[in-house]
C-alpha cells in the first residue's frame, strides 16, 4: 500500500530524512518511534505530499507522490491524516466539521455527507456531541472526531502523526482504543507514535528513527524483545522505564 524508497530530504543544507527505506502492507500496521527530532513527523508527511522531498520515490497504492503529474490533492482525499492538534475547524459543529470535506472533495450531498459523518461518530462513541463546537470538548474527544472526520472520506490508508502527545494522559487511551480498534478492523496505519504499549498490541512493524535515518525496519516482538542497535536499546530503556 505504501513504498518508501530512498527518501532523503533537506530543510536548506540541514538534511532531515537520509535515505529512507520502508512499506506498510495493505492491512498492516506500521508504528514509527524514536527521539524528537529524528524526522518521524517528516517522514510521514512525505507519504502525502505535505513534505516535499528532494530525492528518492514514495508509491501509494500504485501512485508516485513525488512525480509532477500527481495530483496531490485528490491522493490527500484517499489517505487519511490524524495530527497532533486535531486540526478542527472552531467556527463548525462537530457534524459541519465531519461534513465539509466530504461535499467540497468527494462531492457528496449534504445528506450522504452527514449520515457518513455521523456513522463514524458514532464508531468513535461521539454521537451526542454532534451539535457542539470543537471548544466545547475534551481534547480526548476532539481528536476522537479528528479521526471520524479522516475516516468519514473512506481512506485507503491512515497516518497519524504522534495523536496523542497533545493530549492528558487520561485522554490518552480513549484515542488509542479507537486507532486499536481501526487495526483489528483491518486499516492500513502509519503511526508515530511514544505510546510503546500500543505499539506492541497492535503494529506488525517497528520503524526506529534517529537523526533522520531508518536505524530498525523489525517486526514488533524483534524490536521489544531483541533491538539490534544500542540506540534503540538505549530509546526502549529510557521510554518504557522512565
Amino acid at each position: 500500500m505504501i513504498d518508501i524508497n530512498n527518501v532523503s530530504k533537506w530543510f536548506g543544507a540541514f538534511q532531515v530524512l537520509r535515505e529512507c527505506s520502508t512499506r506498510v502492507e495493505k492491512g498492516a500496521v506500521t508504528v514509527i518511534c524514536g527521539p524528537s527530532g529524528s524526522g518521524k513527523s517528516t517522514l510521514i508527511k512525505t507519504v502525502n505530499g505535505l513534505e516535499p522531498f528532494q530525492q528518492g520515490d514514495i508509491i501509494v497504492d500504485g501512485t508516485s507522490v513525488g512525480a509532477q503529474a500527481t495530483d496531490l490533492p485528490a491522493l490527500r482525499a484517499r489517505l487519511g491524516m490524524v495530527f497532533q492538534n486535531f486540526e478542527l475547524f472552531p467556527h463548525l459543529s462537530v457534524r459541519q466539521n465531519l461534513t465539509l470535506a466530504q461535499i467540497k472533495v468527494l462531492g457528496r450531498g449534504e445528506e450522504e455527507a452527514s449520515a457518513r459523518g455521523l456513522l463514524y461518530l458514532d464508531r468513535v462513541g461521539l454521537l451526542a456531541q454532534q451539535d457542539k463546537f470543537p471548544a466545547q470538548l475534551s481534547g480526548g474527544q476532539q481528536q476522537r472526531v479528528a479521526i471520524a472526520r479522516a475516516l468519514a472520506m473512506d481512506p485507503i490508508a491512515m497516518l497519524f502523526d504522534e495523536p496523542t502527545s497533545a493530549l492528558d494522559p487520561e485522554m490518552i487511551n480513549e484515542v488509542l482504543e479507537v486507532m486499536v480498534g481501526l487495526a483489528q478492523d483491518g486499516m492500513t496505519m502509519m503511526v508515530v507514535t511514544h505510546e510503546m504499549g500500543f505499539a506492541r498490541k497492535v503494529a506488525q512493524r517497528v520503524v526506529f528513527m534517529d537523526q533522520g535515518a531508518i536505524l530498525e525496519d523489525v517486526p514488533t516482538e524483534e524490536f521489544f524483545q531483541a533491538p539490534r542497535t544500542e540506540r534503540a536499546r538505549d530509546f526502549l530503556a529510557r521510554i518504557i522505564h522512565g
